[in-house]
C-alpha cells in the first residue's frame, strides 16, 4: 500500500501515518479516502459513534485539501486526514454537546485549542463523537444519544467516557481519534475496543475549550491503532516533533506492583496479561518486583475528592467562559436520570460523597504532593521505564452493567473493576500508554497499561513501538449492523 493505486475498499484499515504519506505524495486524494471512511461510517451506525457527523462538509473539506496541494502550497503533518473529535471538545464547525441534552444546540465560537492544532497541521473535523454524558461515568451508555457499542461485540460497552472516539477508531472509521481522560476516560475505552491510547502528562497538550471535571487531572489525547499514530499526534500537539524509532527492549526495565494492580483479576484477563509479560520478557524485557508504598490510602484520599469538588465550579466556568447561555443548574436539571442521581450522591451538598472543603484542602496540598514524590522515588529505587500492569481487572461487561460485575463467583463493584487500575496515574499526572495484549475466551480485548514518569512522554512512545512489535497485533473486529444476542 506505500506506493500505486490503493484499494478503496483497503483505505479505512490505513494508519494515519501511512494514509497522510500516501495523500501528500498525491498518490491518494483527500476526497477518495474521505469517501470511504464515510461509507465505513455509515456501514458501522449500529454502533452510535457519533452524535453528529456532516459527510459534506467533511468531503469539502478534503476537496480544499487536495486543492492546496495541487497548487503547491506547504502540506501539514496530517494533510487531509479526517479526525474523528470527542464531543466534548470544542468545535466551532460542529456543536459541543458534552453528551448532554441541554447543550444540544451549544456551537462554540472557535475551537478548542487542541482542535485548532489538528487543524492547522492539515486534518479534518470528523464530526463529534459520542460519550458517558458529561464525562462523568465508564460505560459511554448514554441515555440522551443513545449507547455506544462496542466492536468486538456490540451487547458490550465500549468503555468510557470517550466510547464513541474508541469504538470508531477501533471499527476503522478513522485511524486517529481525539479523546479526553480525567481518570480513564482515553484508557479504559482503548483497553476495552483493542485499541492504543495514549493519556499524556497532564498539561502537556492544551485542554482549553473542553467540557470539564477537574484541571488537576483533566487531559486531552489520543485513540489510534498503531503507536505511530499516537506519536504523531503528540508530535502536534506538543511541538516536539522529533522522530521517533521503536526502542530495543533489550535490558529495558518494566515495574511489576503485584499487590494493587494485579489482585482480583479476571482468570482471562490474568492468563492473558501473563502471558504478554513473557512475551515481553522473551523480547528482552526486564520485570521488577516491587510495591508502590501507600498507594490504595493515597488514591482513595485523592481522587474522587477532587473531581466530585471541582466538577461545579469548573463547569459552570466553562459555560460562562465559552457562552453556552446555560448555567450549571439547567444543565444538571435536563440531564439523564443517571447523572442527576451520581451528582445528587456525590456532587451536591447533603449527598453522601459531598467534598468538604478541608477534605479538598487535605487532598490537594498533603496528599497529590506525597503521591506523586512517592511516583518520582518509586521510578528511581526501581530504575523502571514505566510500571505495566492490566489496564481494567475484565474485559468489557454488557450494556446496562454499571453496579457490580462477577469476578471468580464474587461480586466486585464496577468502579473497582474498571477504574481501579487506571486511577493512579491519571491521579499522580502520569503519561500512561495502552496497548491491547490478547483477545479473551470471550472474544473480547484485553490490554495492559505501561505508565511512566511525569515529562517521559516521548521515551514512552519510543518505548511503545518496540513494545507493541512484541504484543502483535489484535484481529480486527467485524463491523456489525446490530448487536450481537447472547
Amino acid at each position: 500500500m506505500a506506493t500505486g493505486d490503493p484499494d478503496t475498499a483497503l483505505l479505512p484499515e490505513l494508519s494515519a501515518v501511512a494514509a497522510v504519506g500516501l495523500m501528500r505524495r498525491g498518490e491518494l486524494p483527500a476526497e477518495r479516502y474521505a469517501a470511504a471512511l464515510l461509507a465505513r461510517c455509515a456501514q458501522a451506525q449500529a454502533l452510535n459513534a457519533f452524535i453528529s457527523l456532516e459527510p459534506a462538509r467533511v468531503l469539502e473539506a478534503a476537496r480544499a485539501a487536495d486543492r492546496r496541494r495541487a497548487a503547491g502550497a506547504a502540506l501539514g503533518a496530517l494533510h487531509g486526514l479526517p479526525v474523528p473529535v470527542k464531543d466534548s471538545i470544542n468545535t466551532r464547525d460542529y456543536p459541543t454537546t458534552a453528551g448532554t441534552p441541554a447543550l444540544r444546540g451549544f456551537r462554540p465560537k472557535s475551537d478548542a485549542p487542541i482542535v485548532a492544532a489538528l487543524l492547522r497541521a492539515g486534518a479534518i473535523v470528523l464530526g463529534k463523537t459520542n460519550l458517558h454524558e458529561l464525562s462523568y461515568g465508564w460505560t459511554s451508555n448514554n441515555l440522551a444519544f443513545g449507547a455506544v457499542r462496542n466492536p468486538y461485540d456490540t451487547a458490550r460497552i465500549p468503555g468510557g467516557s470517550s466510547g464513541g472516539t474508541a469504538a470508531a477508531v477501533a471499527a476503522g472509521l478513522a485511524p486517529l481519534g481525539v479523546a479526553a481522560d480525567t481518570e480513564g476516560s482515553i484508557r479504559v475505552p482503548a483497553a476495552l475496543c483493542g485499541i492504543a491510547g495514549f493519556r499524556p502528562t497532564t498539561g502537556r497538550y492544551p485542554n482549553e475549550g473542553t467540557a470539564p471535571i477537574s484541571a488537576l487531572f483533566d487531559q486531552v489525547g489520543p485513540h489510534a491503532r498503531d503507536v505511530a499514530d499516537l506519536a504523531l499526534f503528540d508530535a502536534v500537539a506538543s511541538g516536539e516533533e522529533r522522530p521517533l524509532a521503536a526502542t530495543p527492549l533489550a535490558g529495558v526495565k518494566l515495574a511489576v506492583a503485584r499487590g494493587y494492580w494485579f489482585d482480583r483479576l479476571d482468570p482471562e484477563v490474568e492468563r492473558i496479561s501473563s502471558a504478554a509479560l513473557r512475551a515481553l520478557q522473551s523480547a528482552g524485557v526486564e520485570l521488577v518486583e516491587a510495591e508502590v508504598p501507600d498507594l490504595a490510602a493515597l488514591v482513595r484520599l485523592i481522587t474522587a475528592q477532587v473531581q466530585n469538588h471541582d466538577v461545579r465550579p469548573e463547569l459552570s466556568r466553562y459555560l460562562a467562559t465559552y457562552g453556552a447561555g446555560i448555567g450549571f443548574e439547567e444543565v444538571l436539571a435536563a440531564a439523564s436520570a443517571d447523572i442527576r442521581r451520581i451528582f445528587a450522591d456525590e456532587v451536591l451538598p447533603g449527598g453522601r460523597g459531598f467534598v468538604t472543603d478541608s477534605a479538598y484542602r487535605a487532598a490537594v496540598d498533603v496528599h497529590l504532593p506525597r503521591l506523586k514524590q512517592t511516583f518520582r522515588r518509586y521510578f528511581a529505587a526501581t530504575g523502571a521505564a514505566a510500571i505495566v500492569f492490566p489496564a481494567t481487572l475484565v474485559t468489557a461487561p454488557p450494556i446496562g452493567t454499571d453496579t457490580d460485575v462477577t469476578i471468580r463467583s464474587q461480586r466486585v463493584p464496577f468502579v473497582v473493576a474498571i477504574a481501579r487500575n487506571i486511577a493512579p496515574g491519571s491521579t499522580a499526572g502520569l503519561p500512561g500508554l495502552v496497548l491491547p495484549a490478547g483477545i479473551a475466551s470471550d472474544g473480547l480485548p484485553v490490554a495492559l497499561e505501561f505508565d511512566g514518569p511525569a515529562g517521559s512522554d516521548r521515551a514512552l512512545l519510543g518505548l511503545g513501538l518496540g513494545l507493541a512489535q512484541a504484543l502483535g497485533p489484535l484481529p480486527r473486529p467485524p463491523v456489525r449492523q446490530r448487536p450481537r444476542t447472547a
